[in-house]
């Protein structure tokens, strides 16, 4: 990630003015941006009380408003002065991960006005105004608790407004309305107004931790629109800048192009990006609820991308630990890499965090998406801080869902691949007149997660075409794209167009639309354009100029909708032709525009990943403290090839280390086969349990084309385990299986409880176990499904245990016990209900290594099924 800020002819002008009282005489200032095209102006009353507005082309677009700030001990709002003002011109170039433009150039006008207050109490406003808007925010140099802001917007009441009735996950309608007649209330960021020729888009960047999120709040029939804070008190220690106060102002190009948030956010913290990748993303949940929590379905899902070159799968909602790293080896090995749904809770701690997210890398998870925040306050923007940190320390890319709105993050942060903060497809009522109101408003801020093209959301007045449409209009470094693999290859035209579509962009032009209406945007990627259109109106032709093409003839193939469902066509064109395309009501459309060779189509080959074999030699073993285990790997590449640059190497888990080196092989063709031998040696510490000892192997292949958004080659990574258990030591006697280690442990609500009932989501919170009304000291505590497994050795020969359903359920459960050794079914109870007594369960289990004890549904669903595993024992040797 590059990013460079110059600062250019730095003039001090910070002459003290000798006022001697708190008020001063009116004074007013302009800041004008490069060119001039847009100034903002700063005045300060006979009573000290400030004022900030922004003019374009000499007319003003947003008047005179009060600003300043107010602290604990001091109101800087009022009875200031000026102590000085010093000016100076900033540069900022940077390069992005996703957006859409991807390399950035500005230059921005600032001045700092130095003011004092009573008391002697300093306040800085800094000003910044580019060709795009203007900003300020306010320095407190001796910090303090903030305790509000007299910031504020005017405009006038007859001023057309796209507002968002605010709610802290920003997923409310949004609504066409005037400044004026908006109804009271607050009003969620980013705020689009119309004032004249002109739009104003209102906003805020550089929020984090320091500081909370604001939103404007709104006196109905007012133009007036003031700034209201998360939270009734901010604590800074030291020096204090606050976030900027944003207007992005011009028309609507100018608005819907601008990068004004992204210039005034902090530069990268990243040096090395090169593991951060954008791309599409099949994701399940919104067109099968139940799907995460399927494996095989998963890994359909994970065939589907690796056939359509889509880079990721996202499993969202009910995966498990237990097998999801094998799902994420089956993915890599396919080209497509996995990312993970949790809850914010999940990782809302130093522990949780060092925990799970060093854990999601070794298992080869590309990225979380952390959903459920729903909270502007300054805790919860120091937990992204944390968060941000804590995920890019691990490599792991991020997608917040019930998430803030972006304000520069994604520039501070290039691992944040979008955020949701939107009205999207998963809310299953899509309406076009919304859809078109968003390029114009949330997604000029940064990435939006809108999950797109989901034939699924039947409640939708929208065309075929103006779903696919949304894949491109919309920017967002992930696009989840929501319905089923089944659903796609129902739609092939739309498939080939979405297998082919980039995620971020060199450039991005809006040609014509308005909020609301339509909008008709080009994107370029590399040599080549996409325009997409969407529209809320009546049948009618898109005229789109292409002016922006350049020299030479370009193939322009368009998918749209036709009589009977989509229809591709195709035509050559010049810079300087008008691209036409009928739309039926609520229509869209995407073209794709590249250089004419006398090629029929613009498709380029869909990135599909030769199927390699890797074999490991043992795949299971038993492996004491200290021992050890001889591996050999042999990596084979069937038929076709050639891939190149292989390399094939053994990782040792930790608290274990492997001799051996890697192998490799500058080429392999069919029929080929690398091999290499490894020992893994157990450190004398490990603890007992299952662990896994991977070796992978890593390839390129020729012909690769690259995903659309990654240049170069990516590197497939096949992974295979040996999985060795480290005992514990062989049970004896009588023992109960409560006072047992367990290897594994499942659970369908909460944790297993030790001798006492399942209780509750939490640990620990079971009652005494009681199967109709006989109360027992001993045993586990279930919820159905659910299983654990102990070490036996062989050194047992029965188990026993009373089975039934606790009696702490409200309704009847109904659970069927099973008693497996070695994964072979001993025994089983049948399905047990709440009603039943508890059950003698049995099993011989001479030469058992591992004992599982399973519970399942009984075949009508999980609820109520609190199973209980009563007084369960085992007869060992001594």
């Amino acid at each position: 990630m590059r990013t460079l800020s110059f600062v250019f002819g730095l003039v001090l002008t910070a002459t003290p003015l000798a006022v001697p009282s708190p008020a001063s005489a009116a004074a007013g200032w302009t800041v004008s941006g490069p060119g001039g095209g847009v100034s903002a102006r700063l005045a300060l009353d006979d009573a000290g009380r400030l004022s900030f507005g922004v003019d374009r082309q000499g007319a003003p677009v947003l008047a005179p408003a009060p600003i300043g700030i107010t602290t604990a001990g001091t109101d800087l709002s009022t009875g200031l002065t000026l102590a000085g003002r010093s000016s100076r011109t900033v540069r900022e170039r940077y390069t992005r991960t996703t957006g859409k433009q991807l390399e950035r150039d500005v230059t921005l006008a600032e001045s700092t006005f130095a003011f004092t207050g009573a008391g002697g109490a300093r306040l800085d406003v800094i000003v910044r105004v580019s060709a795009e808007g203007a900003a300020y925010r306010y320095v407190l140099p001796a910090g303090g608790t903030v305790t509000g802001e007299a910031s504020s917007w005017t405009l006038p009441a007859d001023a057309p407004a796209w507002l968002l009735p605010y709610n802290p996950n920003y997923e409310n309608v949004r609504v066409q309305t005037t400044a004026g007649s908006a109804a009271a209330g607050d009003y969620g960021f980013p705020s689009l107004f119309q004032v004249g020729a002109n739009y104003a888009l209102l906003t805020e960047s550089d929020v984090d931790g320091r500081y909370d999120g604001a939103r404007l709040t709104h006196a109905a029939g007012s133009g007036a629109y003031r700034i209201v804070l998360a939270d009734p008190g901010i604590t800074a220690t030291g020096p204090l800048a606050t976030p900027w106060r944003v207007a992005v102002v011009g028309d609507l190009a100018t608005v819907t192009s601008s990068m004004l948030t992204d210039d005034l956010a902090p530069p990268s913290r990243l040096t090395d990006t090169s593991w951060v990748r954008p791309g599409m993303v099949a994701w399940s949940w919104l067109s099968e609820h139940s799907s995460p929590s399927d494996p095989v379905r998963q890994k359909q899902y994970i065939d589907f991308a690796a056939r359509n070159g889509w880079p990721y799968v996202l499993i969202d909602e009910g995966w498990n630990a237990a097998w999801v790293p094998e799902v994420v080896r089956y993915a890599r090995a396919r080209g497509v890499d996995v990312l993970l749904w949790l809850h914010w809770t999940s990782l809302d701690t130093d522990q949780e965090r060092d925990t799970l997210l060093p854990r999601f890398r070794s298992w080869g998870v590309a990225g979380v998406k952390v959903d459920f925040m729903d909270s502007d306050s300054q805790d919860r923007f120091r937990w992204y801080d944390d968060i941000l940190a804590a995920t890019a320390a691990q490599h792991l890319m991020i997608n917040f869902h019930g998430a803030t709105i972006p304000r520069g993050i994604q520039r501070t942060w290039p691992h944040v691949m979008t955020l949701e903060a939107i009205r999207g497809a998963e809310q299953f009522r899509t309406r076009a007149a919304t859809n078109t109101m968003f390029p114009y408003t949330r997604n000029v801020v940064g990435g939006m997660d809108y999950t797109p093209v989901t034939w699924a959301v039947t409640d939708r007045d929208t065309t075929d075409a103006h779903e696919v449409a949304l894949a491109l209009v919309y920017e967002s470094g992930w696009t989840h794209l929501a319905d089923r693999p089944e659903t796609y290859e129902a739609h092939p035209e739309a498939l080939r167009t979405l297998s082919r579509l980039p995620t971020v962009w060199d450039e991005t032009r809006l040609l014509t639309g308005a909020p609301g209406r339509e909008t008709v945007v080009a994107r370029r990627h590399d040599d080549r354009w996409y325009v997409g259109g969407i529209s809320a109106v009546a049948a009618h032709t898109v005229a789109a100029p292409l002016g922006f093409l350049g020299g030479g003839r370009y193939l322009a193939e368009t998918l749209r909708d036709g009589d009977h469902g989509l229809v591709r066509e195709s035509r050559i064109v010049r810079r300087g032709d008008t691209l036409e395309v009928p739309e039926p009501a609520n229509g869209g459309f995407v073209t794709v525009l590249c250089a004419y060779t006398g090629a029929a189509t613009c498709d380029r080959p869909v990135r599909r990943v030769p199927a390699t074999t890797l074999t490991l030699d043992p795949s299971t073993t038993d492996v004491h403290p200290g021992g050890s285990v001889t591996v050999e790997a042999a990596f084979t590449l069937p038929a076709g090839g050639p891939i190149t640059g292989v390399k094939l190497a053994a990782r040792a888990p930790q608290g274990w280390t492997v001799r051996g080196p890697a192998v490799a092989d500058s080429g392999m063709r069919g029929g080929d086969t690398l091999r290499g031998t490894w020992t893994f040696t157990a450190g004398a510490g490990v603890p007992t349990g299952a662990t896994e000892l991977p070796v992978a192997a890593e390839f390129t292949f020729a012909g690769d084309p690259g995903s659309p958004d990654t240049p170069g080659k990516r590197p497939v990574h096949v992974e295979e385990v040996v999985r060795a258990l480290v005992p514990p030591a062989d049970p004896s006697g009588t023992p109960a299986v409560s006072d047992l280690p367990f290897l594994t442990e499942s659970n369908g609500y909460g944790p297993v409880e030790r001798d006492r009932s399942n209780g509750e989501s939490a640990a620990g919170d079971g009652n005494p176990i009681t199967i109709r009304g006989t109360a027992y000291p001993k045993g586990l505590g279930m919820h159905a499904p659910g299983e654990v497994t102990v070490w036996l050795g062989g050194a047992c020969t029965r188990f026993s245990a009373q089975v039934g359903v606790d009696d702490e359920v409200a309704q009847s459960g109904s659970v069927d016990f099973r008693v497996l050794g070695d994964d072979r079914e001993l025994a089983s109870s049948g399905v047990r209900r709440s009603a039943d007594p508890a059950a003698p369960l049995t099993a011989d289990v001479s030469g058992v290594r591992i004992l599982t004890l399973r519970v399942t549904d009984g075949g009508d669903g999980k609820n109520f099924d609190h199973a209980d595993w009563a007084d369960a024992r085992l007869s060992c040797g001594s």
